[in-house]
């Protein structure tokens, strides 16, 4: 959790917080993408996380892909933006959080998969008919997005 959104749960303790997130599906040579097993709700998703203030997007997306799975950003794609109810989410330890979420896509990228401790217990790669049942709620309609429109692609 960000330093700026642990002083505002100070303020507020687990009241709803509107927060701009950003998410990276990686992709891989096959068309699969990449998802990690969370931490803290067991629920497989792709890499992402809160935007800090004064930071451009995609350089957050950068960071937070980096910082959970160990992989380096080439070229990122613009995906999609999600919000609304399927957004709305409960930690377990109860803080309360609406994502307006813009999702990216990268195909060109580098590193060693490494997952970040203590908020990343596995990375997989799943092609787009075989996702996981378990996909994390606030996650859950931009995944199946990018599995519908590979599939039209024909991959």
């Amino acid at each position: 959790m960000s330093d700026y959104i642990m002083e505002l749960r100070k303020i507020v303790g687990h009241r709803l917080l509107l927060s701009p997130g950003v998410s990276v599906i990686v992709e891989d040579a096959k068309g699969r993408a990449l998802l990690e097993k969370r931490h803290d709700n067991g629920c497989w998703g792709y890499a992402g996380g809160a935007v800090e203030p004064d930071e451009v997007v995609e350089d957050a997306a950068r960071r937070e892909l980096l910082e959970e799975t160990g992989i380096v950003a080439g070229k990122l794609d613009f995906f999609g933006i999600y919000s609304g109810p399927e957004s709305h989410f409960y930690y377990p330890n109860g803080d309360e959080v609406s994502y307006v979420e813009i999702v990216y896509t990268c195909r060109d990228w580098s590193g060693s998969l490494c997952p970040q401790p203590g908020e990343v217990d596995e990375l997989r790669w799943f092609a787009p008919d075989e996702l996981p049942e378990n996909i994390s709620p606030s996650i859950r309609r931009g995944l199946l997005d990018w599995a519908e429109k590979k599939r039209a692609q024909g991959g």
